[in-house]
């Protein structure tokens, strides 16, 4: 499987459609730490992200860890996602690979 590289302007509708056309699974992205709320589709990750966060870029392979992508995300970007079965019905378990999830 290819990598998956990520920056500050995608938005992210473009994140959660390279994400599924990389990985097979869904990718949930939100607004606060909270996962309560979703972000809009037109916004990019750099609109989006915690006060503080830096932002930059950042490279994903099919091997890294759902729990692990997760607080990448989190640490590069100041953005809180959740990654999902393919049909997005359930999150995938934190311990498998991306790759697996895109299996569920």
């Amino acid at each position: 499987m290819a990598d998956l590289k990520v920056s500050g302007n995608l938005t992210v509708a473009g994140l959660k459609k390279r994400f599924k056309a990389t990985f097979g699974c869904s990718l949930r992205v939100y607004t606060t730490s909270t996962c309560k709320s979703y972000a809009k589709d037109d916004a990019t990750l750099a609109s989006i992200r915690a006060e503080g966060a830096k932002g930059g870029e950042l490279t994903v392979g099919s091997n890294l860890r759902v729990g692990n992508f997760e607080k990448k995300m989190e640490e590069v970007f100041g953005v809180y996602v959740q990654v999902a079965t393919p049909d997005d019905s359930k999150l995938a378990k934190n311990d498998i690979t991306l790759a697996a999830a895109g299996k569920e």
